[in-house]
């Protein structure tokens, strides 16, 4: 077994699909049939099945594998890094994951600063809701990973302190109001799903607010356009507002939710030292430090 073989095993199973695991290996669909034979054919097992319907499909000891796989990939690629570091050169490839407002607030600048320091390491930054960025942490798709409170069991950073705020057209009957009453708006309010809302119901449900008939929408934007058509009350964490452009009402929600958006990680002491130096670089150029 070789690592090259290993990469092509864990880009298979991460796309399920040959071809799209060539185009982003940059190398032919035969070569990544045959690395995918050879290393069942080292392992004595088999990888995947075809099936009708869904395509390939992991086998039982292959999901078991692909987690070991992504481990080995991780430390070999921490063993060059660490080597590096000895002759003051630091490459190699850095996974991170963040959530959209993340990587317009905090991590543009951030990303040019490092590339210029450490022009030899590739990062693949990959985006989603943070619950699924916690999920690619916890499964070791990414390394590190930008989320939103509750943390869970994975060690975690507090880079924000941040709100949830209201947001509404100037036509609304509410536009002259300082702040809105969640509890007396229940069935107005417009939620935008980003993994954290089932946390967001239950701090809700402590101040006895039980939201039943919300609408719920994928993105920022998406609950922007339908406050903007009268469709409700907007209800968003002022970090992601302040990532959107708008020309909506902002207003102070009661009663008071607060979040946290945070770095996490399997442990920060075993990060690679790529890692250790984009967190350092991101805590130093955190806008939002006190």
């Amino acid at each position: 077994m070789n690592m090259s073989q290993l990469e092509v095993f864990v880009k298979v199973a991460e796309t399920m699909n040959i071809t799209e695991a060539a185009k982003m290996l940059y190398i032919s669909q035969p070569a990544v049939s045959k690395a995918l034979k050879n290393l069942e054919n080292t392992l004595n097992v088999r990888l995947f099945i075809r099936d009708k319907q869904n395509g390939l499909v992991l086998t039982a000891v292959g999901g078991e594998l692909l987690q070991l796989g992504k481990q080995m990939i991780a430390l070999d690629n921490k063993m060059m890094q660490v080597a590096c570091m000895e002759n003051d050169l630091l490459r190699g490839t850095l996974k991170v994951g963040s959530f959209p407002a993340a990587t317009i607030n905090l991590l543009t600048d951030v990303i040019y600063t490092f590339h210029q320091k450490y022009p030899e390491v590739t990062i693949e930054l990959v985006e989603g809701t943070p619950f699924q960025i916690k999920e690619w942490v916890e499964n070791r798709t990414v390394e590190i990973g930008l989320v939103t409170s509750p943390f869970g069991a994975l060690e975690s950073r507090v880079l924000i302190y941040d709100h949830m705020t209201a947001i509404l057209p100037d036509t609304h009957p509410l536009h002259t109001a300082s702040t809105v009453s969640l509890r007396e708006h229940q069935g107005d309010l417009i939620f935008c799903k980003g993994g954290t809302e089932a946390s967001l119901m239950q701090l809700l449900e402590q101040h006895d607010i039980h939201i039943r008939e919300s609408l719920t929408v994928q993105t920022a934007d998406s609950l922007i356009h339908m406050v903007e058509k009268n469709l409700g009350i907007g209800v968003i964490s002022n970090f992601t507002l302040d990532s959107t452009r708008h020309n909506l009402l902002v207003k102070d929600i009661e009663p008071a939710i607060q979040r946290q958006h945070g770095i996490v990680a399997h442990s920060f002491e075993q990060l690679s030292p790529a890692a250790r130096e984009f967190v350092r670089t991101l805590t130093e150029m955190n806008p939002f430090n006190d």
